[in-house]
């Protein structure tokens, strides 16, 4: 069982883990708007429309080229507009299936070695996959900058493991949550403030430059906080002694003296598990697969529906993160982590419904508040459900098997979604969208069970009362 954490101590930590996921995720969500238009600076530079224009050997054009052979397989006619839609698909994907690739050996190396140790490896790719954004003048470059931050970024799961070693049961559910929190802000300001600096164009060959260099600046902030301000959290290199008032014997003295990268040998305690890993898994990946298509897709469909441009994708995406982080703060905290799951799978599948048949703008923004819901609701969940069923030899290695297959689901659904976008059109992909979401509610609601302390919801004074003085 994991030794109970000073308050002092965890309040310290939570701080930073608050403030250095924060600046990484509004770096992180500085691109989601700017991806239309990125992609289409690319395409124009180095694989014109313009049949007059010379052909050009690029890494784009071959990959368009591939693009192009696809889209004559299918028996109806494919505009060409289409091609940074499915082109921005493949690129998500790509993140992703890395991600899920990555996921389970930082998490296993953070089990070992330690999570500010594999964080800071993870905060040095990091840096180095902005850094090529910033000289991304080619796709090329840009291409590979995707390929090391799929690589590299572990924050997210790494934060989640820390919080989780420094929360007793009662309080996993509002630590869970204020990471939630962490998205909702992130994605209130970080794709408005992205697109507003890709309107400064200070380097012509590259003129998404401006909104890199403010990323990469915030990437080394953080990644100078960590290394001065984080300690280190795993509980078998912590080297506290037990709290008990008993006196420590010279025995247990000298084991809790042995080199860091060596872990305790003491067994840790039995965990009773409720639900299966594999089901938290494949519920996760299930989930992903479906939401995923359509929050990639969607700026492409307001760009294709109402000719919306970064700024205004910008706030629709500040409009979903200040309504999740208003749910955070208010009610996600408050709920058990399962029937938070199941509420913001619900609100997912009204989502796709309407998105499937809005017409206006209002709709839009009707739909946008649902996805809202499930953005702070059912990621924050499943990872507290996943950390109830672990003990703390094996948290980083299991939540970062719930995020690789979390995001297989990510890199799987945005091409699957949208091909089928593409191929079928609007109504067609979203009705598929709501089918599949229709799936993952029976899972939650009649498969996945409640376990044993997740129940427990402290007053809603006590719980606010706490969480200030922590943050």
């Amino acid at each position: 069982m994991t030794t109970p954490v000073e308050p002092a101590t965890r309040k310290r930590v939570l701080k930073v883990i608050f403030i250095s996921l924060l600046l990484d995720l509004i770096s992180f969500t500085f691109i989601l708007p700017l991806f239309p238009k990125l992609l289409e600076f690319y395409r124009n530079v180095e694989a014109p429309l313009d049949p007059s224009a010379p052909p050009s050997k690029t890494l784009l054009s071959s990959v368009l080229g591939y693009l192009n052979a696809y889209k004559a397989s299918f028996a109806r006619p494919i505009d060409s507009r289409y091609d940074i839609v499915l082109l921005g698909g493949a690129l998500g994907s790509l993140f992703s299936l890395l991600q899920a690739i990555a996921s389970p050996i930082i998490g296993h190396f953070s089990d070992r070695y330690g999570r500010r140790t594999a964080l800071l490896l993870s905060m040095t790719g990091n840096i180095l996959s902005v850094l090529l954004w910033v000289m991304a003048t080619d796709f090329r470059t840009f291409l590979a900058s995707r390929i090391v931050g799929g690589l590299s970024e572990g924050n997210v799961q790494l934060a989640t493991a820390i919080a989780t070693d420094i929360s007793d049961p009662s309080k996993r559910g509002s630590t869970m949550a204020l990471i939630g929190a962490c998205f909702s802000i992130a994605f209130t300001f970080g794709p408005a403030l992205g697109a507003w600096l890709s309107s400064f164009s200070t380097v012509a060959a590259n003129p998404f430059a401006t909104a890199a260099g403010v990323s990469l600046t915030l990437i080394v902030v953080e990644t100078l906080y960590l290394y001065f301000c984080l300690p280190e959290t795993l509980p078998a290199l912590t080297q506290k002694t037990e709290p008990t008032g008993t006196q420590v014997s010279s025995t247990e003295s000298e084991e809790k003296k042995k080199p860091a990268t060596t872990p305790t040998t003491t067994k840790p305690t039995a965990v009773q598990r409720t639900n299966s890993h594999f089901l938290l898994n494949f519920t996760h990946f299930s989930f992903l697969l479906f939401f995923s298509g359509m929050e990639f897709s969607l700026p492409f469909m307001t760009y294709d529906l109402f000719a919306y441009d970064s700024a205004k994708n910008g706030r629709l995406l500040g409009f979903v993160g200040l309504i999740a982080s208003l749910l955070q703060g208010g009610v996600t905290r408050r709920l058990p982590p399962l029937l938070s799951v199941r509420i913001g799978v619900i609100a997912c599948l009204l989502a796709f419904i309407m998105l499937g048949r809005i017409t206006s703008v209002l709709g839009l923004y009707g739909a946008a508040a649902l996805l809202a819901t499930t953005s702070a609701t059912v990621v924050t969940g499943l990872n507290a459900l996943s950390s109830f069923e672990s003990h703390e030899g094996e948290r980083g290695g299991k939540l970062g098997m719930l995020r690789s297959w979390g995001q297989l689901g990510r890199g799987l659904g945005p091409v699957l979604f949208t091909s089928i976008y593409w191929w079928a059109g609007r109504e067609v992909a979203y009705g598929i969208g709501a089918l599949g979401m229709s799936w993952v509610a029976l899972l939650v609601m009649y498969a996945l069970k409640s376990p044993p302390g997740s129940e427990r919801v402290r007053k809603e004074s006590q719980v606010a009362e706490e969480e200030k003085k922590e943050l």
